[in-house]
């Protein structure tokens, strides 16, 4: 059974087998629209099996935290997901964050909502103390997402992850829970 979080318009929830149809019907949706922001995908990403395959990996992993973005009263259809990965515990307390959204949902607030409410889970829940969100300086978008929500740019990486075939720079927008600095 999926966990769900939910923000005034929108309903985040945790992995779930049963949601592999109305994810690869997002990932047909968008195949276009998001090429331009994510690695190289195979022709069987976009097939019920691997997505099935895929949300099996992301229930069953424990260093990472996916949601999947439905609108309120719509919950039959997923509009982006947010991805808390390499959640590292111990002294570090950080993670690193990304997500994605429907090409007909965007410059709505949906992922400023969504994001702003993962931030909350990330921190009061899982107790983290930083998260680390790597955006292309050209993604002018996500990064005033980020802006928005107090992420603080601390650099810049030349060639740091291959998107679309190519390696591409990344501004590293961190941002820090100050109510743990005791």
């Amino acid at each position: 059974m999926s966990t769900f979080y939910e923000t005034q318009r929108l309903l985040l929830r945790t992995p779930e087998l049963s949601f592999a149809p109305m994810i690869t019907d997002y990932y047909i949706k968008n195949r276009e629209f998001l090429s331009e922001w994510e690695p190289v995908r195979p022709e069987e990403y976009y097939t019920t099996e691997y997505q099935e395959k895929q949300l099996e990996n992301q229930i069953a992993d424990n260093n990472s935290l996916k949601l999947w973005i439905s609108k309120k009263g719509e919950e039959d259809k997923v509009i982006g997901a947010l991805t808390f990965s390499n959640i590292v515990k111990g002294v570090f307390l950080s993670c690193f964050l990304g997500y994605n959204l429907d090409k007909d949902e965007i410059n709505m607030g949906y992922m400023t909502e969504a994001v702003k409410k993962g931030i909350e889970i990330m921190f009061q829940d899982y107790g983290l103390h930083r998260i680390e969100a790597s955006i292309m300086p050209r993604n002018i978008r996500s990064l005033k997402v980020t802006q928005k929500l107090g992420f603080q740019e601390e650099g810049l990486s030349p060639q740091y992850l291959k998107i679309n075939g190519k390696w591409e720079d990344h501004l590293h927008m961190v941002l820090l829970n100050h109510d743990m600095n005791e």
